[in-house]
């Protein structure tokens, strides 16, 4: 017992050490004498908080305007081409019909005239659906329940239900796509469902898409705390993710996400630093290094990724995640600090020197004869 004890006591120590003598001296440490290009990072100079990550191919960008433009201009034929040319990479027909939202939120009159012309096609409909919860959104807000009026709250819920019923009536007209199923799923916590209600569309629409991103992120939200289920719940939902994660998908940092509600709302869950966390976010770093390095979701996931190793005091896998990661640094959690370069700089310098890597040496510049 006096041994069991000892080790106990000398633990305890470490992390307090970590947690509170450490970071003075490291911070005063990455002030005057971290040198990034050093650890294989790039240097303070090109540091840019404009992005999370590089910006997307000039192809996409000009291919993303050509369709807002022919939209805008009442040519609904471009977005309907578009969405369909994801085929059945259903994660990726989700991220084009977003776009059309964000589109037909400026002037939705090009969805009207589609709808009008082809009532049966799934998408159309399915983009109408997932409008009306987006502007049921809008007026409710992003606070918590208590910030919201009552008026609002009314109004948001009222637009909810009719959402769900126009979802429900694009689900009967493309049966095999997932699509009406994450709009009934995102709807569903606004709307009220209990769990007998919510499992339903939730398991409607892993049975056409086991793996979409935005559905497990929009049902991570219905099992936090704040909505309908708990911490526990939420954290189990999360590890599942991560465990079916499959090669190329991003679906693993659902976990991160559920770390972020942890964190973010008010009086905040210390992270636990555990055997379990940290060998779920060495998997997820691992089923991270399978996505296609330029898809749009992983630049944010590995700020989070980074951003948690070093909480849980990896601190050599964190710093291969700042190495991935390059200049960028727009993103959550540098984003919350009134300074999201310093905030940046000073993370990956701690991950640099606790994690005991040894700097390059610099390159002798070596004179020439004459």
């Amino acid at each position: 017992m006096t041994i069991f004890l000892a080790v106990t006591l000398g633990v305890i120590l470490i992390v307090l050490y970590h947690l509170f003598i450490t970071p003075g001296r490291v911070d005063r440490w990455v002030g005057k004498r971290f040198v990034a290009s050093d650890y294989g990072l790039p240097p303070r100079e090109v540091l840019d908080n404009r992005r999370p990550g590089p910006p997307p191919s000039a192809h996409g960008m000009q291919e993303r305007q050509a369709v807002a433009d022919a939209a805008w201009e009442g040519d609904w034929s471009s977005a309907d081409r578009y969405v369909r040319a994801a085929g059945e990479d259903w994660d990726e027909r989700w991220t084009r019909l977003e776009l059309l939202q964000h589109i037909a939120g400026t002037d939705d009159a090009w969805l009207r005239a589609w709808r009008a012309a082809e009532p049966g096609n799934c998408d159309a409909a399915t983009l109408h659906a997932s409008l009306m919860v987006h502007r049921a959104w809008e007026i409710r807000g992003r606070g918590y329940a208590h910030e919201v009026s009552a008026s609002n709250m009314n109004h948001f819920r009222t637009l909810l239900p009719a959402a769900i019923e126009e979802a429900r009536n694009a689900a009967l007209l493309d049966p095999a796509n997932p699509g009406p199923w994450v709009v009934m799923v995102t709807a569903a916590r606004g709307a009220q469902y209990d769990h007998a209600r919510f499992r339903p569309l939730w398991e409607g629409l892993v049975a056409r898409a086991p793996h979409h991103y935005e559905g497990h992120w929009q049902a991570l939200q219905y099992w936090c705390a704040k909505w309908f289920g708990s911490n526990r719940r939420m954290m189990r939902f999360a590890r599942q993710a991560v465990r079916k994660a499959p090669a190329g998908s991003p679906l693993a940092g659902i976990y991160l996400h559920a770390l972020n509600e942890l964190a973010d709302r008010p009086g905040a869950v210390t992270l636990p630093v555990t055997p379990m966390t940290r060998s779920l976010l060495k998997q997820i770093a691992a089923s991270f290094d399978q996505v296609a390095p330029d898809d749009e979701r992983l630049p944010v996931l590995r700020h989070l990724l980074a951003h948690y190793m070093l909480r849980s005091m990896m601190y050599s896998a964190a710093l291969e995640q700042f190495r991935q990661i390059g200049p960028w640094c727009g993103a959550h959690p540098w984003s919350k600090a009134g300074n999201p370069v310093m905030a940046f700089e000073t993370a990956r310098g701690t991950a640099a020197k606790l994690s005991r890597t040894r700097p390059a040496p610099t390159p002798q510049v070596q004179g020439m004869a004459r």
